[in-house]
């Protein structure tokens, strides 16, 4: 749940506003425009493999990963190196999510509520109506020179995320999500990579080929709305669009023929998102109301009624309760 939507959206230029600012503090003016879209195609088209470290609240794993972009085809392989043994494959719009130990494959359709994870964050230029980008000088990572910027939110709803560009090509090496006291909060950072590797598509492929045997899980997922589902958010919370609504199965192990039940609802700001949660009560084990975080990711849940509400993200929990308090059950 944690990485859910990485689309590309419109983008306002707001270099122009940002220079001034910058040119105040000593630093270089930043086209920020143009470093997000460098960025978000040095994601897409390039080819790369890595490990990536992912690190929050005490917690550390990490995974291997890998990236290849053919023609109009794209390919990725993320393996988890800790931990319950995971491995997931994406061909194009296809998701394979590999349990080997169980004999289980996962097989869904991504759309924009459903990424990949264990990768880098993703940066749509749209961010910047509600992050202001800050250059804070270089460093390096995974023995590669990289450019360290600042997005600094214009407002306390959402965190400041610090993020290290390589330099040669604008691959995201590193991103650490920064709370209010300066503390990091989480970190994914590559602790080796090569970048412009010849392209194994048939490593995706192949492996793909290798499931007989295998138990295969099709969850349903249908698209919705709020509205569709007698929900309503009666009041925008600023800067968050929504992404995406489904209602789904229950998760991983769901019977895949068996009725969605599951109403998720994406919304993001370009940079971070929040999820919406609706299900059924009277579930096992769901009878207790809870909020907290983990590293940057906030956790908010209530019931409503014969409804259970929770709320997922990685912004303040105060930004949480904005959106369970504007969300109004019509019917």
């Amino acid at each position: 749940m944690r990485r859910s939507t990485w689309s590309l959206l419109p983008a306002l230029a707001l270099s122009g506003l940002l220079a001034p600012a910058l040119a105040s503090a000593g630093a270089p003016p930043v086209d920020s425009e143009k470093l997000l879209q460098r960025i978000q195609s040095a994601a897409t088209q390039r080819n790369y493999e890595g490990t990536i470290v992912y690190s929050a609240g005490g917690l550390l794993s990490s995974s291997r990963v890998a990236h290849y972009s053919v023609g109009k085809q794209t390919y990725d392989r993320v393996e988890a190196l800790d931990g319950r043994q995971q491995r997931v494959f994406r061909l194009d719009g296809t998701v394979h999510t590999v349990w080997p130990k169980e004999h289980v494959v996962v097989v869904e359709q991504r759309t924009p509520l459903t990424g990949l994870p264990s990768t880098m964050p993703a940066v749509a230029p749209r961010a910047l109506d509600q992050y202001a980008v800050q250059a804070e000088g270089s460093d390096r990572v995974a023995g590669r020179e990289a450019d360290v910027y600042l997005l600094q939110p214009r407002d306390g709803m959402r965190y400041a995320q610090r993020f290290w560009a390589d330099r040669e090509t604008g691959l995201m090496l590193r991103s650490d999500v920064i709370g209010p006291d300066h503390a990091v909060l989480e970190s994914t950072a590559f602790s080796e990579v090569e970048i412009g590797v010849k392209p194994q598509p048939a490593s995706v492929v192949q492996a793909l080929q290798r499931l007989s045997g295998y138990r295969v899980e099709r969850p349903l997922q249908q698209r919705t709305s709020l509205a569709a589902q007698g929900w309503e958010l009666d009041r925008s919370v600023p800067g968050f669009r929504l992404a995406g609504c489904v209602k789904r199965t229950l998760g991983a192990g769901a019977d895949s023929a068996a009725e969605p039940r599951v109403v998720q609802a994406v919304y993001s700001d370009g940079l971070t998102h929040v999820s919406i949660f609706i299900e059924p009560a009277g579930l096992p084990g769901d009878d207790e109301q809870l909020g907290g975080r983990i590293g940057a990711t906030s956790t908010l849940r209530q019931r409503r009624g014969d409804q259970w509400i929770t709320l997922m993200g990685d912004v303040p929990a105060s930004t949480l309760k904005l959106f369970v308090g504007a969300l109004e059950r019509r019917r």
